[in-house]
């Protein structure tokens, strides 16, 4: 069946994914008012009038499925819609403020026939402030019953795809299905979106590339994102082919959220590793720094929705059963259990441990009833399949062995259950089970814990005086999402069938007065951290995410999934070669300072030596008698004097400017520090160099580097930390800088920094008459902020007027610098664009015209 929003979706990923015409907007995509939809398809508008003085925020939730119900209304053939009131997605309502609008954009839970698109989108929109997306069907098994759930969920609860057992290997087919169906959602949001106003909200792993689409659409749009799931280690999630798409697509948000610090930190580790990123606590929260955007990280597991579970057990039907469940089970320690149908909730792990408990505790045999209720599997397959055979295998066995005519210790309900019934199993069970695997939170241990809580309605059902301490016992699996914030539960290995039937039995023969303790920490958090407080705890967050998103401009950059956008100072902009070249002319007394690497020669060339071109650059700028030019440079004097040596009248600062030579025929100025600290600093870095494989020391006159970048990321960081810790202590009393790097940790004398070098370099001239009249200084990492730093300190107004500062970094990224150039080829022409502006200057022969700066140290 084909679909009306599916089209223009190959501008990101190639190949004919699926041959669709592409067929008009259905949907209004202008906002007349924030909240408002104005009509521009021709069409008249609505009877009802709008007070344009009214205006709403809004909130764009967006989802794999909305949270609706449709069904064929059997007398008219029309459909039906009716709202999902166990979505979560309609009850993060309660956590936004009332004059919040909200609208929903995702796929119906039915197949909708072309022609009715029109009619149903209209329909839901109207009555529900719904926007569906009609993916054809050939698209929607591809992505959600192929990648979704046959490999990227897998993938993500630690299974790879070993053999053909173990889900499906990556299929480019069904990753671009992957990609198309999020441009749909991507388009439906662009369709209603005000991007000035709205924020938008994005939910769980089908969507992971969508925040792309919307970045490069809306470069400032307000975007947050919420995992459901688990999130890999690095050393699993490293396997995905795709993994840097995904990666930037969620850093293409303001705000990623996960359920537990676990999750946030592989996914930390992962930005670390495959894309270099650093993060950082910033005042409290998590950031990451890409592109001169920070990317907020937020941990807040979600909770439920207290106040429906309470009505549900208010229910009369729920009085009903629970007076039904107790007779059946007259006399017996009730254990319950409620998972999906599928391979990671360990359904059989659990009822092993069942056997496991009556085997070594044969008072329990006749007493202890597990009830299983099987939720509705979300996906068919294999797995599936012999996840349930197995389950009834184990199940019949331990029946056949423990039970009797009257007695099952086992009981599996394998049938859709209603929500009254649940909480009426909820309520009677002693103690609730969830032995997951691997689950990304897993609400039902919150949901036990409310319904054994009670109301005075449930009470009267269950034959208890309201005065009666509540009590109730939890005995988690740690691989849970929701086991972190359970510390009264009684936390268990899945895997170790031993471990989990002893902490059943502890559980079931704990004394009341703990159980009630217990219950009440438990109650206390769950009622308190419920779904509402989780969504309005993350919007509040992804408002601070957002309120800087106008002090900066942007920039788009890249192809594809690997767009970004590069976020900067209004001031920063690109460095033109004429607009410089003119004050160069106007000017007199030049001073150029240029950064080594990075700068003149490649970061990423082998062969350090700059080449020809850079070498006639630099004698051209040195010959003419108006300029001073300087490198400054971390590198040592000797490396830097050997590739230097055709430049005869070029200055040197080596070793951030503990070395110093105005050109090649004077001798090297040193700084007289001590250097004794070096004795003390070099076996501190020996044994960590020991203990970091692919670490290594680099030993400079005046300085130690400890290097890592060959090193583990991860450990590589750790051990830097930890060296800089060690090293601030000992040499707390030395007169030396410890300084971070980019994958270095280095130690140098205080008093030496490139900044010192060119207040030094201009200080002298302006002692010696020279008052520089123009000043540019070239560079590309951090340290060359101090030179930037010092410049501008040269940049206020004197008697001869204002001097014209250039400060330009290389590269875009937020720099003190106000100019930048993209990479050193736009150096190496800029140079060559002011040695071409003064080419009539008469040449410099006199070498030692220089000044002398012996007098600076």
């Amino acid at each position: 069946m084909g679909s009306k929003s599916y089209g223009n979706l190959l501008g990101l990923v190639s190949g004919d994914l699926l041959d669709i015409p592409c067929t008009p907007r259905t949907l209004p995509r202008v906002m007349t008012v924030p909240g408002i939809i104005s009509d521009l398809d021709g069409r008249e508008s609505s009877d009802e009038d709008v007070d344009a003085s009214i205006v709403r925020e809004r909130t764009i939730v967006v989802a794999n499925m909305l949270p609706l119900h449709a069904s064929r209304d059997t007398e008219t053939g029309k459909w039906r819609f009716t709202v999902d009131e166990d979505s979560i997605l309609l009850q993060l309502k309660n956590g936004l403020t009332p004059n919040t609008e909200v609208i929903y954009i995702g796929s119906l839970k039915a197949d909708i026939d072309i022609n009715e698109q029109d009619e149903v989108s209209q329909k839901l929109l109207r009555e529900f402030k719904c926007v569906p997306t009609f993916l054809p069907q050939d698209l929607q098994k591809k992505f959600y019953h192929g990648y979704c759930k046959q490999y990227l969920w897998p993938l993500f609860h630690y299974m790879l795809p070993m053999c053909p057992d173990h889900g499906d290997r990556f299929d480019r087919a069904l990753w671009q299905a992957y990609v198309c169906a999020n441009k749909i959602f991507a388009d439906k949001v662009m369709e209603v979106i005000n991007p000035e106003d709205d924020y938008v909200w994005v939910h769980d792993y089908h969507l992971m590339v969508l925040p792309t689409f919307l970045r490069k659409r809306f470069f400032r749009v307000k975007l947050g994102f919420f995992l459901h799931s688990p999130f890999p280690s690095s050393e699993i999630y490293r396997t995905l082919p795709v993994r840097d798409e995904i990666l930037r697509g969620l850093l293409n948000c303001d705000l990623v959220g996960f359920h537990t610090f676990d999750y946030a930190r592989h996914f930390l580790s992962c930005c670390s590793r495959m894309l270099g990123l650093d993060y950082a606590s910033k005042r409290g929260h998590i950031g990451l720094d890409y592109f001169g955007r920070t990317v907020f990280i937020k941990i807040l597991p979600v909770g439920i929705h207290v106040g429906r579970i309470e009505s549900a057990l208010n229910l009369p039907c729920t009085s009903v059963r629970v007076k039904e469940i107790q007779e059946q089970f007259k006399g017996k320690k009730v254990i319950v259990g409620i998972d999906d149908m599928d391979i990671f909730k360990g359904i059989s792990l659990k009822l092993l441990a069942i056997e496991q408990l009556l085997l070594q505790n044969p008072e329990f045999q006749g007493t202890l009833v597990l009830i299983q209720i099987i939720n509705p599997a979300r996906s068919s397959g294999k797995d599936v399949q012999e996840a349930k055979r197995e389950t009834y295998l184990i199940a019949r066995r331990i029946n056949e062995m423990y039970g009797s005519p009257d007695y099952e210790p086992v009981v599996i309900i394998d049938r859709p259950v209603p929500r009254f019934e649940k909480s009426a199993y909820y309520a009677v069970a002693e103690c609730c089970l969830v032995n997951a695997v691997r689950d990304g939170m897993n609400l039902v241990p919150y949901k036990y814990i409310v319904c054994r809580q009670g109301t005075p309605t449930l009470d009267e059902a269950l034959g208890v005086k309201s005065d009666t301490p509540q009590t109730s016992m939890l005995v988690v699996s740690e691989f849970v999402g929701c086991s972190p914030s359970l510390s009264g539960a009684i936390r268990v290995n899945p895997w170790d069938i031993d471990a989990v039937a002893e902490a059943l039995n502890l559980a079931l023969t704990m004394p009341d007065a703990e159980k009630h303790l217990r219950h009440e920490k438990h109650y206390r958090y769950v009622s308190s951290h419920d779904v509402a407080y989780w969504a309005r705890s993350f919007v509040q967050d992804l408002e601070r995410a957002c309120q800087n998103h106008y002090n900066k401009r942007c920039w788009g950059f890249g192809l594809g999934l690997s767009f970004r956008v590069v976020s900067l100072s209004p001031s920063f902009r690109k460095l033109n070669v004429d607009y410089i070249a003119s004050a160069y002319r106007r000017t007199s007394k030049r001073v150029i300072f240029l950064d080594y690497d990075g700068t003149i020669v490649p970061q990423t060339s082998m062969n350090k030596c700059p080449s020809p071109e850079v070498f006639s650059v630099l004698n051209a700028l040195c010959n003419d008698p108006k300029n001073t030019v300087f490198v400054v440079s971390g590198r040592g004097k000797t490396q830097l004097d050997e590739w230097l040596s055709p430049c005869q009248l070029l200055g040197i600062a080596a070793e951030h400017g503990y070395f110093l030579r105005p050109n090649k025929a004077t001798e090297w100025e040193s700084n007289t520090a001590e250097l004794d600290w070096k004795e003390i600093v070099e076996p501190i870095m020996r044994s960590y160099t020991e203990a970091t494989d692919g670490s290594n020391i680099e030993t400079k006159e005046s300085a130690l580097v400890w290097h890592h970048q060959d090193a583990d990321p991860d450990f590589g960081s750790w051990q830097a930390m930890e060296l800089m810790d060690h090293l601030e202590n000992v040499l707390a009393n030395e007169p030396t800088v410890v300084a971070r790097g980019h994958n270095i940790v280095e130690v140098k004398p205080q008093g030496v920094s490139k900044g010192l070098v060119v207040e030094k370099v201009i200080t002298t001239l302006i002692n010696g008459g020279k008052r520089p009249d123009f000043l540019v200084c070239i560079g590309d990492d951090r340290s060359d902020e101090d030179m930037f730093e010092s410049l501008l300190k040269f940049s206020s107004p004197t008697s001869s007027g204002l001097p014209e500062v250039f400060c330009c970094t290389v590269g875009q990224k937020p720099s003190k610098a106000k100019y930048y150039l993209d990479d050193t080829s736009d150096v190496l022409r800029l140079l060559a664009g002011l040695a071409a502006a003064a080419s009539t200057q008469k040449p410099r022969y006199n070498p030692h015209a220089q000044v002398s700066f012996e007098s600076t140290f």
